[in-house]
């Protein structure tokens, strides 16, 4: 018993267990995570998702994940935490939504942002489930407040969002939207490339971006190698390219993560001027 405690701390992310009570909120979507955190006390939170202490699924500093429990999405799981409210995405499956429902588990579902005004609407909608209206319309007002910061009259400048690896983000979706907002055309979108997809270093050397916002990756896995081939491959073909760092944490949702996306764009396009 004790062997199997020690495991669990070693491990820090072991699923949250039942108290005696139970109650609270918890959430299995990553997303709702960020929000959560920000739109309520902690001691409302039973737990929050796995996801949030996955440096690569994140939206919230890791640090601040590790003060919640975690859950790892079973329906055996979240039944035992009996919550006031289980917070589920759209892509859970239809077996842990009929359990959740059978056990009488009050449910939220929230989908995918795909734009800014969807992301207000998330964000009012969870508030409103928590009773937390007033902590949701400031975070909107933060959302607005930052698109307004960002704003330039300046011509756009290309730019190509890296995901990861070769992955990159392209047209029709937040991101898109807000890279758009703070002064650039998404290069991706100009290649063709709707969502968010692989793209080939051919299509970057043939036709660079002036700008390359990159994840803040080092290393020698994967990802870090797909960036320093390009970079090799760029320099061989004389193209300048503007590298800016932006957080993997950026990337994943929208409602918080706005404020701080679009104030790391305008940072950038300022860098890159005229």
């Amino acid at each position: 018993m004790k062997r199997a405690a020690l495991l669990c701390l070693l491990l820090a992310g072991c699923a949250a267990q039942p108290s005696a009570k139970g109650g609270g909120i918890v959430s299995l979507n990553p997303c709702a995570d960020a929000m959560l955190v920000e739109l309520v006390p902690r001691d409302r939170i039973a737990a929050i998702s796995h996801y949030s202490r996955d440096p690569g699924a994140t939206s919230i500093p890791l640090d601040l994940a590790r003060k919640f429990n975690v859950n790892n999405g079973t329906a055996e799981e979240i039944i035992a935490l009996r919550p006031d409210l289980a917070i589920i995405d759209s892509f859970a499956s239809v077996s842990t939504r009929e359990a959740l429902t059978r056990a009488g588990v009050k449910t939220l579902t929230l989908g995918w942002a795909n734009t800014i005004e969807d992301s207000r609407k998330q964000v009012r909608e969870l508030a409103a489930a928590l009773d937390a209206k007033p902590a949701g319309e400031a975070m909107v007002a933060k959302i607005d407040g930052a698109i307004t910061a960002a704003r330039t009259g300046r011509p756009p400048v290309s730019a190509l969002l890296w995901i990861g690896g070769n992955t990159v983000n392209g047209a029709n979706t937040l991101l898109d939207e807000m890279m758009v907002k703070a002064g650039f055309s998404d290069h991706a979108a100009h290649y063709g490339l709707q969502g968010t997809g692989y793209l080939p270093i051919e299509h970057v050397v043939a036709d660079p971006p002036r700008v390359m916002l990159v994840p803040d990756q080092a290393g020698r896995d994967a990802a870090s190698r797909a960036a320093q081939m390009r970079g090799w491959a760029l320099a061989r073909s004389g193209a300048t390219v503007h590298q800016a760092p932006f957080e993997r944490s950026l990337v994943n949702c929208g409602g918080p993560v706005i404020p701080r996306a679009m104030t790391r764009l305008a940072e950038i396009r300022s860098e890159v001027g005229q």
